[in-house]
């Protein structure tokens, strides 16, 4: 099971700063998402500073049409793909 998102903040446009419950932490450049038809209220310059964490699916969420996947953005944080991330919970179960 993928560790929740417990802190997230915008630090300016495009970026944001994430913590996750296994102390995970990190900036994340959004701005290859923007433009893309998805996610134009961006375009409203203070809705991406509205960002949280939706209480109920932990998605990181602008409002409730844009909302981002939180185990995408962890593994993009670690920087590893789900089959690594697969592979070490693995290995952590069999030690």
């Amino acid at each position: 099971m993928f560790p929740k998102p417990i802190q997230v903040k915008a630090l300016k446009k495009y970026i944001i700063w994430l913590k996750y419950s296994d102390n995970t932490e990190g900036q994340l450049d959004l701005s290859h998402l923007a433009g893309k038809p998805a996610f134009s209220e961006w375009n409203d310059s203070e809705l991406f500073f509205n960002v949280y964490i939706d209480a109920e699916t932990k998605a990181i969420a602008w409002n409730f049409d844009i909302e981002l996947c939180p185990d995408s953005l962890y593994l993009k944080l670690k920087g590893i793909t789900f089959e690594e991330w697969k592979s070490k919970q693995a290995q952590y179960a069999t030690s």
